[in-house]
């Protein structure tokens, strides 16, 4: 395996990666064939819903290969979905924005576990987590 020539990190749409001046930008100075990268990426984001934000962390190599993992959506996406908004609110705490129920933030939970990131975390801590992230949205936590 070759040097290291550079990490980058990447927030593409699962299923869209195209060779676009915002992913050319980032790779090319690298020295990374675009179309490749594209087209791996887009194969292993095949069975995710389309437009889903997907942060993707490239390993570039000095001989022009890399490598990439791709990790699970961020956790506010997945609060903004189950909520039904746009945006949070400007100040959490006093004004509330939507409602999520427990029963979402376990399943929230349950995904981001599987990224390798935070596969140390246990079920509960993860939930604590979320929580903590969905009241500083503006979030209110019901059953």
């Amino acid at each position: 395996m070759a040097a290291v020539k550079g990490v980058v990190r990447l927030r593409v749409a699962a299923g869209k990666a195209s060779p676009s001046p915002a992913i050319g930008q980032a790779l090319g100075p690298l020295g990374v064939n675009m179309m490749e990268f594209c087209k791996s990426f887009n194969d292993r984001t095949a069975h995710l819903l389309a437009d889903v934000p997907t942060p993707v962390t490239l390993t570039a190599f000095a001989d022009r290969t890399f490598e990439f993992q791709i990790k699970t959506p961020p956790t506010t996406w997945f609060l903004k979905k189950c909520a039904g908004i746009t945006s949070g609110s400007a100040t959490p705490g006093e004004v509330y924005v939507g409602n999520i129920k427990l029963r979402q933030i376990y399943e929230i939970a349950k995904i981001k576990q599987t990224d390798e990131n935070l596969d140390y975390m246990d079920l509960p801590s993860l939930c604590k987590s979320i929580i903590g992230s969905a009241k500083s949205m503006g979030l209110r936590i019901t059953q």
